[in-house]
Order: C-alpha cells, then structure tokens, then sequence
C-alpha cells in the first residue's frame, strides 16, 4: 500500500533523514513533520524524571530530567517548552546558559555526545486557562482550586520540558508536592504519600513507554470514589461542589463491563495497571485518553437531577471510546498526526461495539446512525470535504482535520470493512496488529497489512479507495417490475462529481418492502457486494415487486441512499407503518436529506413531522425527530418573519407541549419539554414557560431542576421576554456554581440587544482578556442565534474585514470556537455574496479557518436555497 503514500511522507514515516541534511529548526511555536521526522531518527530510548512543585497559585514550578540515547552528536538538538522561567540548565553534568526562544531550547552540539545523555531543566511556568497544558481552575463556589493536564496534540510542552511527538516514546518517573488536601492521578498509581512542608509529597513509579501526549498528571482537592470489584481497581475524580451530580455507580458499571469486553475483544489484557476516571472542568473536547486516567468534560457528564436514557447512554459510549484507545491510541500509536484518525475512527467504531455487545444500549448502532454517522455524511458533502488519510504538514495542522470525517466516516469505513473481511477475520487483524506493535509507533500500512494478512486477501485498492480518497458516494435501487413480480434489479452507484469520481467497492443488503395490512413489512432481503458504477443483482429477480426498496439496509455501508420516487412517496406517506426502528431512522433522514438537498420543501417536512412525531415510541429515533424539527425552526428563523413561520412555530409548541403533558415515560417528557423550550417563540408559549418556571404552572411528572430553570431563562432571554433581564440576574444569585456561570452568561450574550453585543464583542475580541477561554467560547456560541440576523448583520461586514487578523493574532483553540460562531451568515444571497467576497479576499487565513470560512458561505447558500425550494412551491 506505500504506492499510495506521497514519497516524502514516506521517507518521513520511516525516519529516512540524516542529521548532516537537517536545516535548522523554524523559530515559531510549532513542530513540522520534518523537524519531528529529524528528531526522531536521532533520538530513542527516552526517559523522564519530572517533580513539580504545585502550591494552587498561578504558577507552578518543575525540574524534569530527560535521559536519551542520541546516534549523532554533530548538530543541535532541541527540547520543547512553552512560555517558561528557566532557572537552570545542565547538559551531561555540565550548568550551561540556555538558548530558549519561548518555544523549545536548542542543545549546542558540543554539549552532547553519542549514546546516552542526560539533561536536567529547573524552570517555572504560568498555570494555563484555557484548557491546554497544565489547567488551572478556581471553583467560584468554595475557592477551592483545581489543576489538571491536556496534552493532546502537542501541548506536553506546556507543562514541562519534552520530546512533544508521539513517534518519541518515553517512560515518565514523577514527585509532586502539593496542598495537604489535595489528592494526585497519573499514569501510575502512587507508591507513597509522605507530609512535607505542611503539604504533601506524592511518588509514582515509572511509568511503561508512551507517548507525551499520552500521560497525564491531575491534582486538586478532588473528591474521590473506588471500585475493586473488577479485574482492575477503578476511581473516579470530581470537584467538592459538583460531586452531588455524579453517580459514580453507573461509572463503575460501564467502566467495568467495557474493560471486560475490550479485554476479551482484543486478545490483549488492559496493560495500564488501574483505572482512573476525572471530570475536570473548562475542558476543551468531550474526553481525553490519557493513560489510565482520563478526562472528561463536565459540561457533558454532570446533570442536576437523575440522568435520563440518553445521558446515560451518552455517558456509556464515551467511556468505551476513550477505553479503546487505552489500546489503540496508547498501546499502539501513530507515528504522526496524519495517523490521528485511524486512532479516533478505531475508538468511535469500537465505542460503539463494545456499548451495543456490554451494556443495555443494544440499539447503539441506530444511535451512531442518527448521530455521527449522518455528521459524517454532511462533512462529506461540503466544500472542504477531505480524504480520510491527509497529509500534517505541522502540529499547527494535528486538529485541521479533527472533524465528522475522522471520527465517524472512518468508524463507518471500519464498520463496512469489517462486514467485507467478516467478524471473526477483523478481530484477528486488529488483534495481530496490537500484539505486533504494542508500546511503539505504526503506520496506516501497518494496520491495513495486520488486516490483509489476516484475510488472505490484497487491501491495496480498497485502501486507496476509501482512505485516500474524499467523497461520498449515492447509490439507488434501478428496478422494473412485470406481472407484479421484480424482472431486472441493478443497484446503481455514483460519484459527487467530476473532482471527486472514485467509485468503491462495499458490502451492503438490499431490503424489498410492501404494504400490508399489518404495515410495511420486509418480503426479501439480500447482501451482495458492489463495485463500479452497475452491480444487477440477479437474487431479486421473481421478488414482489416492491412498494419501498432501501439499497443500505441495517446500514452496513457508507453511502448516501437516494430513494427511487415510489419509494420516497411510500416513506413520506407510511412512516407510521414502519415497525423497525432502524429503518424508520434512514426513511426520516431521506425526507430530511430531501429538505437539505432542496429537493423537498421544508413544509412538506414539517408538515410529515406534525402528524407523525407525537406517536413516536422509540426514545433514540425520538431525539432525531426533534432534533431536525428544531434545526428546520432555525432555518424558518434565519430565513425571517412570516406568517407561515408564525403560523408552523404555534403548531410546533403546541405539538411538543401536548407531548410533554400526555408522556407517561420521563425519558420522553424530558425530551419533548427540552424540544418545547428550544420551539417556544410564541407570546403565549413563552408566557406559559414564565409560568412553569415560577411555579404557577405545574407540568404532572415534570421536575423543574436547576438545568431546566436555566434552559427556560435562557429561551426567555432570547426571545426578549419581559422581565427576563431580571431573571437572569436573580438565578445567577442563586446558583453560584460554575454551570450557573456559564449558563449566565449565555443568557445575557444571546439577549436581542445591541449594546448586549457590543459589549460582548469586545470582550471576545480581548485575547489577553482574564475571562477562561470555556467562558468566552460559551459567549461566541451565544452571539447570533438565527433568529437574530440583524444584529448579526449590524457588525458582519467589520467581523469580515478583521477575520484575518484575529485568526493571525490567536492560536488554533481560539480560532475553532471564533471561526465556527462569529463568522456572520444570515440566510440572504447578499450575504452569500458577502461570503465570497471575504473568501477571495483572505487566501492567508489558516487551514482550519478557511475551512470555516467555506463551509459558512456553503451552508448559508443551503438556507437560501431551501427558502427558495419552499417559494417554488
């Protein structure tokens, strides 16, 4: 499979670079693949002896000795830190002056030798507050302060000096000092905890080989649970004031009933010793898989009152996802960033397995096809769609590509490949791969080779088809039928376009449908495998003929299904008559693909959803139902006022607040009073949520909890509902929490007024502000809402104009959060044309924020013309 690989990444990949080639090292805060590349080839055999001293001020202080065998000696080598007070420096005994540029320290030639060198760096650092590094947070309930580690992509180095790249593993011996009552996890489970200088001082053993981003060291006041009742010893980490919103038993039971699986599953036993579980607060992304301690956000995981099925089952798959890649990912890493993907596509597809086969979420797999899967195909579908496997050219670009594409259309390629190979031959592939590479680097070829030896079978075109090569592809059932019986059936499969024609071989089964008097029931179904642009199947010839053909049925593969007009027609009209859950999910999401398509006017889909959503009984397809009626309320809003928007908005709230009275299942109650709330417009409705919220009006069976209060104050706050000022004031006095915070500020940023906005932008727009960055992109998320286009439009053509030099100004965090909120789309071809203006206009943005740009411009052009689609009509 090299063939495919470009030659230089090759060359890169298997450390082909000798020292006397090497240029000298860009003077800026990122590592080039090159640079990685050149470092590697010279370096191995790495070990880590770190002591911090952490007091809960705003700095911290450290003294890391790194030993490391060096094949060459003949030119500098360098040492990642960020933004650190060096104090000393020894070099193989020897006190040298630093050469440090803020980024990373260069070893003078002379100072090493070759074979084993040691270096000793004391230093100093500021605590981080935005996520990255060394995180410091101050509960704003008790004063209690908290810190916690991210490393990933290359952030080690903000922490404590560092080889920052996965291909340069290393063993890691830590010491910490600390407050007497804080408590300390790390890779390790610590050997002794001893009182010194009226705090404490905690020793872990050295650690096995990982990468940097990889291990991980958390201490605070944490409050702390056990669990021995596995094969490993588990705890779990939360803050003193939040530790009410865990429940630290459903923890335990997926933490355990995933270790068991994976165990079996791989061939491999966990190799991290223990099990440790964190929720840390202002955290960037959803979890994070450091080694035998991970993190998980708060905001995703602490909940005011008793989970419902979905947090539940949110809570389930994560915990196996980040449990993957204790193998994949920790185990086994790539050698590079452009690898990152295989990591995060393994742990979504194998998160998913192991929470429909270990837990009583059997129906994960419809969850991951409403969900990711169908993120994955709009990834698919815009402008800056991309392949799989993408060059990085530096650590600037490790998250480029961090997207739908990498986590679920790999998931789905694995999936589908897996159904190619069968069961049994992927799990011995994935198996031999582990054994094969466990504690080093590998590479896609590695994997793909794993597999392909495993099937006896050449993987080399598949893998340049799918991994290579970007696009979604739309197959669609071709058929004709005689005497009531099917006479010739070709499945039929095309590409997006003329640039991205790749046509792919897959698995797939193609179910027959009639309707009967009991519904619309399955009369044949076949699995073959297609490839080309016509695949006849023969199997279905002599079938009845059929009143509904779906070409992916059980969604075994990746591609879109473009229903033929009998079939559409019978979607649209039956829904209520389809008994399998699954299959209702993909004739719901072909009507919606119709709407984003422009093919269906949108009120013809709300239209399907007023008379078929209330009778809805299965909880996960449920949550997909309303989430695209709430995402076609935000299309109706961004287009602006009508009266068919007011006359759909009322019917809407009335549908989900008759729902909300009439549910006997508080899982569903809470879902259609979530949907509610996110509908309410109305005078009357919001009226109705004024009376909820101040208890004059009581919903039987509904518990209004603090989250719940604070989802109502914030629509109110949105809709501008009088007297909302006022709420938002009183509840933020009364829960003093850092929830209560952020929910605070979201309801006054999202506030229709100008000044609200202004003053809001300009806090944003402060990169040196002392608001946290998780408080500041909570305000970006609230700036705009859809509804609000001309306030958006008030500040749109200046947020342009400056869009590149904030993206300049600010590092890859910032821009993520900025580019996704703040740059203005308000559904009208002037803005549009606004769009591709700015486009050609800034050809120097950074990767990742043209990518937004674009995909801005794409979506907005989408809003036009679904407004256009319901005009026609």
């Amino acid at each position: 499979m090299k063939k495919y690989l470009i030659a230089a990444s090759v060359a890169l990949a298997f450390g082909a670079v000798h020292a006397a080639d090497v240029a000298p090292r860009a003077e800026n805060a990122y590592l080039s693949q090159t640079d990685a590349a050149a470092r590697s080839a010279r370096v191995s055999n790495v070990d880590y002896t770190l002591a911090f001293a952490l007091t809960g001020k705003e700095s911290f202080s450290g003294t890391t000795t790194l030993s490391f065998d060096l094949n060459d000696a003949s030119q500098p080598l360098t040492i990642d830190l960020d933004k650190a007070t060096i104090a000393s420096l020894t070099v193989n005994g020897k006190a040298v002056t630093p050469q440090y540029n803020q980024w990373f320290i260069t070893l003078a030639a002379a100072d090493l030798v070759a074979g084993r060198n040691t270096v000793t760096i004391a230093y100093s650092r500021l605590h981080s507050t935005n996520g990255e590094g060394l995180h410091r947070m101050v509960d704003p309930v008790d004063g209690r302060v908290y810190t916690y580690s991210h490393f990933e992509p290359a952030a080690a180095h903000q922490m404590f000096p560092v080889f920052d790249q996965p291909d340069l593993k290393g063993t890691y011996q830590v010491t910490v000092s600390t407050p007497a009552d804080w408590v300390v996890s790390s890779t390790m489970r610590e050997t002794s905890v001893k009182d010194a200088d009226g705090g404490k001082l905690w020793t872990f053993p050295r650690s096995k080989k990982l990468s940097p981003y990889n291990f991980s060291m958390h201490a605070g006041p944490y409050k702390v649970w056990e669990d021995n009742s596995g094969k490993y010893p588990m705890r779990l980490f939360a803050r003193q004031s939040v530790a009410s919103q865990v429940s630290p038993q459903d923890w335990f039971k997926y933490t355990k009933a995933g270790l068991g699986f994976f165990d079996q599953y791989f061939g491999v036993p966990y190799q991290f010793e223990k099990y440790d579980q964190l929720l840390v607060p202002d955290f960037l992304y959803g979890a994070m898989e450091n080694a035998a301690a991970i993190t998980f956000g708060e905001g995703s995981f602490l909940h005011k009152e008793e989970m419902t099925t979905a947090q539940k089952e949110s809570l389930a798959g994560v915990i196996m996802h980040e449990m993957a890649h204790q193998w994949f990912g920790d185990l086994v890493t790539m050698k590079w960033w452009n690898g990152l993907w295989l990591n995060e596509s393994f742990a979504s597809f194998m998160g998913t397995l192991a929470t429909a086969e270990s837990t009583e979420f059997g129906n994960s797999w419809q969850a991951f096809y409403s969900g990711g899967k169908q993120a994955a195909y709009v990834q698919d579908q815009r402008v800056t769609t991309h392949a799989i496997e993408t060059p990085v050219p530096s650590t600037a670009n490790a998250f480029d590509n961090i997207d739908a594409i990498t986590y679920s259309k790999g998931a789905s390629t694995l999936k589908q490949l897996r159904h190619l190979l069968g069961e049994e031959v992927f799990r011995k592939g994935v198996h031999n791969y582990l054994v094969k590479y466990q504690y080093q680097n590998a590479t896609l070829d590695n994997f793909i080779g794993s597999l392909a030896e495993a099937a006896n079978r050449d993987l080399s075109g598949w893998t340049k088809e799918w991994l290579y090569e970007p696009g979604v592809n739309t197959i669609a059932a071709d058929f004709s039928c005689a005497g009531g019986k099917v006479s010739a059936f070709t499945l039929r499969q095309s590409a997006p376009s003329k640039e991205l024609p790749t046509l792919r071989e897959q698995r797939v089964q193609v179910g027959l449908f009639n309707l009967t008097a009991h519904g619309l029931s399955l009369s044949k179904n076949v699995a073959i495998t297609y490839k080309g642009a016509a695949t006849e199947v023969p199997e279905l010839k002599g079938a009845a003929c059929p009143d509904l053909v779906y070409p992916n049925y059980q969604d075994w593969g990746f591609a879109q299904v473009q229903l033929d007009k009998k079939s559409f027609a019978t979607a649209q009209s039956s829904l209520s008559k389809v008994d399998d859950p699954l299959l209702r999910s993909m004739l719901w999401q072909s009507l919606w693909d119709g709407v984003r398509s422009a093919q269906l006017p949108l009120n013809d889909f709300l239209k399907t959803a007023l008379a078929n959503a209330p009778a809805e009984k299965d909880y996960t397809l449920l949550g997909s139902i309303v989430d695209k009626v709430r995402a076609s309320k935000g299309y109706l809003e961004a287009q602006g006022p009508s009266a068919y928007q007011t006359k759909v908005g009322v019917q809407l709230e009335q549908m989900a607040f008759a729902a909300t009275k009439s549910a006997t299942d508080s899982n569903f109650q809470r879902r259609w009073f979530s949907t509610y709330v996110g509908l309410a417009s109305s005078p009357a409705a919001l009226r109705q949520l004024a009376d909820i919220l101040n208890g004059k009006l009581v919903v039987k069976g509904l518990n209004v909890s603090q989250d719940v209060r604070w989802e109502i104050i914030r629509r109110l706050s949105r809709m501008a509902y009088p007297g909302s000022e006022a709420l938002v004031v009183a509840e933020q006095a009364r829960d003093k929490s850092d929830s209560g915070q952020q929910a605070a500020i979201a309801a006054t940023v999202v506030r229709p007024e100008g000044k609200v906005k202004t003053e809001w932008a300009t806090t944003i727009a402060d990169l040196q502000t002392k608001l946290p960055f998780s408080k500041v992109r909570t305000a970006m998320g609230s700036m705009y809402p859809p509804e609000q286009g001309a306030l958006n439009e008030l500040t749109a053509q200046q947020r342009l104009d400056t869009l590149g030099a904030v993206d300049k100004a600010a590092g890859p965090v910032y821009m993520r959060a900025y580019a996704a909120s703040m740059i203005p789309a308000t559904c009208t071809p002037a803005s549009v044309q606004r769009l591709d203006a700015a486009i050609a206009k800034l050809p120097e943005l950074s990767n990742g924020t043209r990518r937004a740009l674009l995909v801005t411009r794409q979506e907005d052009a989408r809003c036009v013309a679904i407004k256009q689609a319901m005009t026609a009509h």
